[in-house]
């Protein structure tokens, strides 16, 4: 796959995702929908099911703008509430029942790399999972998603030491998808999906790897962001069927900082990261600069 090819596809990524949340061919102002949802996301994440009232308002408020955006944010919403988000969570690897052929791909979510480029403990941890479950499912692609994160060495990204990992396992390359220029999870879901509907027309179906507290928020970017992009309900390319995980003994993510994704879904990065400064409790670790 060229480099070029892909750093056109992701060239255009975080515009498709604004039209997404605007609505396709709308002639609403977006900036108005984005502020709106901007709004209801950041009650919801902090205040939970005590905003659904404000939440049901500001979904009119939308509709009333975009129908279009306003019955793609009425489904996200809907998703983010469900407790049936993330549930259950497979561990060490992926359940029976997948589609045993192409039409399967295992995504699995990067971690910040050690200074110095090398992979910390939880990200092989996450791996070993993937490996699993590559083995048990062997005619599925796998992604691995993640950028340049090691401070000290600017040539190392999270997805190609993944990919390096892999292959030393003795998975095979042409199974192996690098998506290399995200640095969030927001980013893994919007140029996994360029890639994937661009290049790989086979995948359908989705199975999320990560951390068993990273699910939950995987789950929702790679859901919502098929929902922003389809033409219509219905219409959706890829499709999340399944997760694995691997057990962390510590990790949390809040459900604003689950507001702050979804606003950087939308394309409001600055605002995002405002979010992620106050929320971005994984490990303690400061968010990405």
């Amino acid at each position: 796959m060229s480099r070029r090819i892909i750093a056109a596809i992701l060239s255009m990524s975080i515009c498709f995702s604004l039209a997404g949340c605007a609505g396709s061919g709308s002639s609403s102002d977006p900036s108005l929908v984005e502020k709106t949802v901007e709004e209801m996301v950041i009650d919801y994440g902090s205040y939970g099911s005590e905003a659904n009232e404000r939440i049901d308002t500001l979904l009119t408020q939308i509709s009333d703008a975009d129908k279009g955006a306003g019955e793609r944010w009425k489904r996200i919403m809907e998703l983010w509430q469900s407790p049936e988000l993330g549930n259950p969570i497979n561990y060490d690897i992926l359940p029976d029942g997948l589609p045993d052929n192409d039409e399967l791909c295992i995504v699995v979510l990067g971690f910040q790399l050690e200074p110095d480029g090398s992979m910390k403990e939880e990200l092989i941890r996450r791996l070993t999972v993937a490996l699993n479950s590559a083995r048990k499912y062997p005619k599925a692609y796998i992604v691995c998603t993640g950028g340049g994160t090691a401070s000290e060495n600017p040539a190392a990204s999270e997805a190609g030491e993944m990919a390096k990992w892999l292959e030393d396992q003795g998975i095979e390359k042409s199974r192996i998808i690098v998506e290399d220029n995200s640095i969030t999870t927001a980013q893994n879901a919007i140029f996994t999906y360029d890639i994937l509907t661009s290049l790989y027309p086979s995948v359908k179906k989705l199975a999320i790897v990560s951390s068993d507290y990273h699910i939950a928020t995987g789950e929702l970017l790679f859901k919502a962001e098929p929902i922003l992009r389809a033409n219509a309900a219905g219409n959706e390319r890829l499709e999340v069927v399944s997760n694995a995980a691997w057990k962390a003994p510590s990790g949390t993510l809040s459900p604003m900082f689950q507001a702050g994704t979804l606003i950087e879904l939308c394309g409001d990065v600055e605002t995002a990261f405002q979010v992620y400064y106050d929320n971005y409790d994984i490990h303690s670790l400061p968010p990405l600069k």
